[in-house]
C-alpha cells in the first residue's frame, strides 16, 4: 500500500508540474499580441531611415503575401513577418537579427513570428535553421528580391512589369553583377523547398510585381 500511496502522489505532483507548465504556456500566449501591419510598419520606420532597405523590407513582404497565397497560408502573417525580416540591420548590421529579436520580444511579438524572422540568417548571423514552410520561402526568397531588384535597374524598362525568368538568370550567371547576392543561399532555400531555381524567381517576380510602384520598379511599362 506504501508503494501504491507513493505511485499516487508520483502521479499527481506530475499532473500539477504539467498544469503550471500549461498556464505558463498561456500566460506567455496572452502576454504576446498577433501585430497588425500597421504596427510592423511603424516598428519599421522607426528603425530604418534608408529608402533603399524600406524598399527590400516591402519587396520581401509583397513576395511572401504571394506566396502565402500560393501554399494556402495566412497572407497577414506571412506579410507581416517580410516586411520586418531587416529591423534592425540599418542600426546595428553587426549584430543583425539579434537586435531584432530583442526589439520585437519588448514589443511583445509573438515567438513564432520572432523565430521566423530570426531564421532568414541561418548560417550567416543566426544558428536558427529554418524549419516552418513560411521560413524556408523566407530564407530562399530574400536574396533574390536583390538580384531581380537589380536586373530590372539595368533594364530598359527599369521594371519588374516586363520581366521575365530568363533575363534573371542570365545576370545570375555573371558574378560580377549584384555582386553582394549570395546565390548560394537562393540555391541551398529552393532545395529546402524542394522547388526549382527557375520556379521560385517566378514567384519571386510575381510578387515583386504586386507591390512594384512601392518598390520603385513600376517603371515605364
Amino acid at each position: 500500500m506504501a508503494f501504491a500511496g507513493f505511485g499516487l502522489s508520483a502521479v499527481l505532483i506530475e499532473k500539477y508540474n504539467e498544469f503550471g507548465r500549461d498556464a505558463e504556456k498561456e500566460n506567455s500566449i496572452m502576454l504576446s499580441k498577433i501585430p497588425t501591419r500597421e504596427e510592423a510598419l511603424e516598428l519599421l520606420h522607426a528603425h530604418n531611415q534608408s529608402e533603399s532597405l524600406r524598399r527590400h523590407a516591402y519587396a520581401v513582404e509583397g513576395v511572401m503575401r504571394y506566396l502565402a497565397r500560393k501554399y494556402g497560408e495566412e497572407e497577414e502573417k506571412w506579410g507581416v513577418i517580410g516586411l520586418i525580416h531587416d529591423l534592425d540591420y540599418e542600426k546595428f548590421p553587426e549584430r543583425h537579427c539579434a537586435e531584432t529579436r530583442k526589439i520585437l520580444a519588448a514589443n511583445n511579438w509573438p515567438e513564432e513570428y520572432i523565430r521566423a524572422v530570426v531564421s532568414h540568417g541561418w548560417g550567416i548571423c543566426s544558428e536558427v535553421e529554418p524549419e516552418s514552410l513560411l521560413e524556408k520561402n523566407l530564407y530562399a526568397i530574400d536574396e533574390l528580391t536583390g538580384l531581380i531588384a537589380a536586373t530590372a535597374m539595368v533594364r530598359p524598362s527599369k521594371s519588374v512589369m516586363d520581366m521575365n525568368v530568363k533575363s534573371v538568370k542570365k545576370k545570375w550567371k555573371s558574378p560580377a553583377f549584384a555582386a553582394g547576392v549570395d546565390r548560394s543561399i537562393i540555391m541551398k532555400g529552393a532545395g529546402m523547398l524542394g522547388v526549382g531555381v527557375d520556379e521560385l524567381i517566378e514567384d519571386t517576380i510575381m510578387g515583386m510585381r504586386e507591390v512594384a510602384a512601392a518598390i520603385g520598379l513600376q517603371g515605364e511599362v
